[in-house]
């Protein structure tokens, strides 16, 4: 299998007195091993399936556990035992002062096995011939020092695009825009940064050329990376908002000559030009992406290269002397993993069911019915998935008459590179939202507010837990699988009573990237006792006010 070609396929038809060769069992093989191949490559993608992780065993070793994957060809690869080796003794690494990262990957090979004699090429050579009799399908380990092509991953342009705004031994700066946006909406464009340990400080700024987009932040991106920061990538988010002109394409680049990236003292010029495209369309984002998956041609489905091969481990070097060390290890950089239908429907289930609970916690409401607040979340999801209620940050919306409960969201950019104060390498600025009208005029409320984090990638949309709301402190959730990547913030609300209205502030407790938090709050206030009278008719004069025992009647009788 030196080509990704299987098709078209031929098997044997065998009928009696037919001269069998070797010609003839080859094709009885590769007939099977094509099929199975072909079939492994389009249901199942490319990518570890289990286990293979890389451990540093001592300072210039690592070792790759027992795993198995599917390359792009899809031929299995089974790593059987677990295998420990040097770096410097592997192929592909070479004496590069170990300033670079270097790559473990793996490739499938193949081995003959069993020598024996051949008897009929003894016929026709007179020096002994011996032939393999059997071949032993393995793996081959090797270094690349070079990061790869992001177009050239599985799947890579399927849903998003990635741009290389510049690349060298050290550093790399990418740009990922979603594949296709909707007219009038808003959008993060990311940008990453990768960098060897070895790289000094990096600080990045340019200004933005765009078309069809606007920057509602504007359109200088500045990137400086912390002083007391050891980290090897670092990301940070770009708001867009698309035109709502209609269908076309969009771009967005950097504008020649405003580009300044130094690394350490250095400064560095010739960003490329390259530009990145979004496609602004009506209609359903998600039923585009999938019929373009659908309807890809079957080349460009099993397209890759001859000998293609799976990234396990990012590996960071350091300079010790003459020599270096493993300094960290990062496992599947690129994210190549095969995922297991049976695994990926239970998560799904399981994560459906802990959506149907409400989040325990000092900030959770104990006074109201969890299914009212359950329509209340759906409610407020529903209005934050379309663009009109995106400008509407600060709507509030009333669900019921008894027990009022109205809610909306701020988003509050944090922008920790402009001026922030920072003490001993925490951040000791606070941010603070502009007022924000609750609805029920003047008098006193009770608010509370959640951190909504929202996670851009096929998995967890795969999972429905792209989206997750944390209650209280997010912190308890440190080190599990449900650790939240936005920083480490404090939230605090101040409420004017005689305005209606009222104020979340956040504040910052570690050094983070500029980004946008978005602020969930929900405001209620009981109309029982003195303020009855009123309640009453607001709720006749408004049919969308519902009293709490009605609300709860409507959601019991309906089905989930």
């Amino acid at each position: 299998m030196k080509k990704s070609r299987y098709y078209p396929f031929e098997r044997n038809r065998y009928f009696y007195g037919k001269l069998l060769t070797v010609r003839d069992f080859e094709s009885e093989q590769k007939y099977f091993n094509d099929k199975r191949r072909m079939m492994n490559r389009l249901l199942f993608g490319s990518g570890v399936i289990t286990g293979m992780q890389v451990i540093a065993v001592d300072d210039k070793s690592v070792s790759v556990e027992m795993g198995a994957a599917i390359d792009a060809l899809g031929r299995e690869i089974v790593v059987p035992a677990p295998v420990t080796l040097k770096l410097s003794m592997m192929d592909g690494f070479t004496n590069n002062e170990y300033a670079k990262n270097v790559y473990l990957c793996i490739s499938y090979d193949e081995k003959g096995k069993e020598p024996v004699h051949s008897i009929a090429n003894s016929t026709v050579r007179s020096d002994e011939v011996s032939e393999y009799n059997r071949m032993l399908e393995s793996y081959r380990l090797f270094i690349r020092e070079e990061a790869p092509d992001p177009s050239a991953l599985p799947m890579a342009g399927l849903t998003e695009q990635t741009v290389v705004l510049y690349q060298s031994s050290q550093v790399r700066v990418l740009q990922v825009t979603p594949k296709y946006v909707n007219p009038g909406q808003t959008f993060h464009a990311m940008i990453r940064i990768e960098k060897t340990l070895q790289a000094g400080k990096v600080e990045l700024e340019y200004e933005l050329a765009t078309e069809r987009l606007a920057a509602p932040g504007g359109s200088t991106v500045r990137f400086a990376e912390p002083s007391d920061a050891q980290e090897t990538e670092y990301a940070f988010q770009i708001e867009l908002c698309a035109d709502a002109v209609g269908s076309g394409k969009a771009q967005i680049g950097v504008i020649p000559g405003s580009a300044v990236l130094r690394v350490g003292d250095k400064r560095i010029d010739g960003m490329s030009r390259e530009t990145g495209v979004v496609h602004i369309m009506h209609g359903s984002v998600e039923e585009q992406l999938m019929d373009d998956f659908l309807k890809q041609p079957l080349e460009v489905s099993l397209e890759s290269s001859s000998d293609p091969c799976i990234y396990l481990a990012k590996i960071g070097l350091l300079q010790m002397g003459p020599t270096y060390v493993i300094e960290r290890v990062e496992q599947v950089p690129f994210g190549e993993f095969v995922y297991n239908p049976s695994a990926a429907y239970r998560l799904a289930l399981a994560e459906a069911r802990r959506n149907r609970s409400v989040p325990a916690g000092p900030d959770s409401m104990p006074e109201l019915s969890p299914a009212l607040i359950r329509e209340a979340m759906r409610s407020a999801e529903r209005d934050k998935e379309t663009p009109e209620a995106a400008k509407k940050t600060e709507q509030a919306a009333p669900l019921s008459g008894t027990e009022e409960l109205r809610s909306g969201f701020v988003d509050i950019p944090i922008s920790p590179f402009a001026k922030s104060a920072l003490s001993f390498g925490k951040a000791v600025k606070s941010f603070v939202s502009q007022e924000i009208e609750h609805g029920y005029g003047p008098g006193d409320v009770y608010i509370v507010t959640n951190i909504e984090e929202r996670t851009y990638d096929a998995v967890s949309d795969m999972l429905n837990s792209g989206q997750r709301a944390y209650f209280g402190a997010a912190d308890v959730f440190t080190g599990s699988e449900f650790e939240a990547e936005l920083p480490d913030i404090q939230t605090g609300i101040v409420a004017y009573p005689q305005k209606g209205t009222f104020r979340i502030g956040i504040k910052l407790r570690q050094v983070a990237e500029a980004r946008t938090v978005r602020v969930r709050w929900w405001a209620y206030r009981s109309t029982t006792g003195e303020g009855e009278g009123a309640a009453e008719a607001e709720t006749k004069g408004n049919p969308e006010i519902v009293t709490l025992s009605e609300a709860a009647v409507s959601l019991e009788n309906k089905p989930e």
